[in-house]
């Protein structure tokens, strides 16, 4: 029961953010998910329902670094995220933190994909 509610109040935040940003071709919407040991983080065209970059903890060439959802991790895959962001023509992104407060791994992860060269 107590559990159930903290997923319903996950899901409201969730939705709250998701009324204020939306993501177009311009400036597509990077959504970053952090589970309990992996990190996964996409740039997302809502106009048309696409995603455009794709990059997590559990991808090739970040997975023999063996990182975890932490902020070193964190920052490890900002990095990437923002040099994948920059081959495919994406600098201007809207982030959306998944209902996450923007503190730790979060702030962690912006900070790095905006020292990659990303706008938001």
């Amino acid at each position: 029961m107590k559990i159930q509610k903290k997923r319903d109040l996950a899901q409201k935040r969730r939705w709250r953010i998701r009324k204020k940003v939306a993501g177009t071709a311009e400036r597509p919407r990077l959504s970053v998910h952090f589970s309990n040991k992996h990190i996964y983080a996409q740039a997302i065209n809502d106009d048309e329902g696409k995603t455009l970059v794709f990059v997590s903890t559990l991808g090739k060439d970040l997975r023999e670094k063996k990182l975890k959802a932490n902020n070193d991790g964190a920052s490890t895959l900002g990095k990437s995220f923002g040099e994948q962001a920059k081959k495919t023509g994406i600098s201007k992104v809207v982030f959306d933190r998944n209902g996450r407060k923007y503190h730790g791994c979060v702030k962690t992860f912006a900070e790095a994909a905006r020292e990659a060269g990303l706008e938001f």
